[in-house]
């Protein structure tokens, strides 16, 4: 039986059949792990540093002479005993990029599609229903739509009054294709998108290349 998804606003509500190679794929966990890892890694920065005894200031001479003190022998007020001193293994600018191949980052999407539209968590938007932006009316479709936060919402960069309409609502996460990610569906409770961006949702999920697998295990 084909999945379908509910297609909410305009002047009725109906079924559409989604494309079985994108949403009705197998979710493999270990897909879905090792890419949300991925994506988690990418968004840190990397940036924190301390300086080594060897970048600090000061430290030219010796505190004091070798022997006769009766304190202990130093060679540099650089060293980490020092208040002022450098940091011993002191951390560093690095990348933290786990690297996932293409066609993994994008089965782990279509089962994340997969799973939302099998468990009816996934809906279809009619923006002919925001002509003009309306916090109000989208509030009012997510009440009647019954959908838990939170909410991700994938609209096309043109769909501008459903960006504004949705944008301004409580645990609710606006996004557009070319910026969904597995880790973002992976999070969200429930999933609304635009009837225009779709078409770019399944491209992103390699349409082409789930027809092609599937023909090739028939």
């Amino acid at each position: 039986m084909a999945v379908k998804a509910r297609v909410l606003g305009g002047d009725a509500a109906r079924d559409v059949a989604l494309d079985a190679t994108i949403f009705e794929a197998e979710t493999k966990p270990h897909l879905l792990h090792e890419v949300v890892r991925a994506e988690l890694n990418a968004a840190r920065r990397g940036t924190r540093g301390a300086k080594t005894r060897g970048l600090v200031s000061g430290g030219r001479a010796k505190p004091w002479r070798q022997k006769g003190t009766g304190r202990a022998r130093q060679g540099t007020t650089r060293a980490p005993q020092f208040t002022g001193g450098g940091v011993v293994f002191a951390p560093g600018m690095r990348s933290f990029d786990v690297k996932v191949n293409r066609k993994a980052r994008r089965s782990a999407l279509r089962g994340a599609l997969s799973h939302h539209a099998g468990n009816g968590t996934l809906a279809l938007l009619d923006v002919s229903a925001f002509e003009v932006p309306s916090t109000r009316e989208a509030g009012k479709l997510v009440s009647e739509w019954g959908a838990r936060t939170p909410l991700v919402v994938v609209a096309h960069e043109e769909d501008e009054s459903v960006v504004k309409s949705f944008r301004n609502l409580e645990r609710v996460l606006v996004t557009v294709p070319a910026e969904l990610e597995v880790s973002t569906l992976v999070w969200a409770r429930a999933v609304l998108v635009t009837e225009t961006a779709l078409p770019l949702v399944e491209a992103r999920a390699g349409k082409a290349a789930a027809e092609s697998e599937s023909e090739g295990t028939a």
